[in-house]
């Protein structure tokens, strides 16, 4: 299970300094946004990485717990799986460690905005209708793509909305490291290691 770990790390380090690089150049152009502005795409960004990570979690779970026979998979545990994997991570990911990062930074304006209790009414529904469609059509490759480019790009917002000043280029080389710790350590865990903890074989 570790080397397994270990290997699919390392196999999306370059896609997520891919991720992270489009985060600066983003950063770059858009810092001077107003905190707004930046919370209302953050919460449009953080919701469709949730629908996105509940699906890849529960289809991860799905097609190596239960192979392709319907009926085999307990629709409240794989909903479960989904949910704590793709709420929890998610929070970590877009909200968490980009707060860390403000904080360390000194960021003007930093808070931590955590969706599934800010927006519980937006939020928590997706990530059910993301269980949901990976009960009845699983899939991994591209949602997990997807997933992992919006989650960068939802840290990257919420570091935007701490912002209030202008940067220097050391803070883009501090907020390049957190976006892309924010997304490679989280991401990975989500959408692979956590729905394989619960698979026997």
């Amino acid at each position: 299970m570790f080397k397994r770990i270990a290997k699919e790390l390392k196999r999306h380090v370059p896609f997520t300094v891919f991720g992270a690089i489009t985060g600066v150049i983003i950063m770059f152009l858009f810092y001077r946004l107003p905190s707004k502005i930046s919370y209302n795409i953050f919460y449009v960004l953080h919701p469709i990485h949730v629908v996105l990570s509940a699906l890849v979690t529960a289809s991860m779970y799905e097609l190596h717990k239960c192979g392709r026979i319907r009926g085999k998979c307990n629709l409240w545990i794989l909903l479960l799986i989904g949910y704590v994997g793709s709420i929890g991570i998610a929070t970590l990911s877009d909200s968490v460690i980009p707060y860390l990062g403000e904080t360390l930074l000194h960021l003007p304006n930093r808070e931590i905005h955590i969706g599934f209790i800010e927006k519980w009414w937006l939020v928590n529904p997706l990530a059910i209708i993301g269980v949901a469609i990976a009960y009845f059509r699983p899939a991994t490759k591209f949602p997990h793509a997807g997933h992992v480019l919006l989650s960068t790009w939802a840290s990257l917002f919420h570091i935007i909305m701490a912002i209030g000043q202008t940067l220097s280029w050391f803070f883009y080389i501090i907020i390049f490291f957190f976006l892309f710790l924010a997304v490679w350590i989280p991401c990975c865990v989500s959408d692979i290691v956590f729905p394989l903890l619960f698979v026997k074989e």
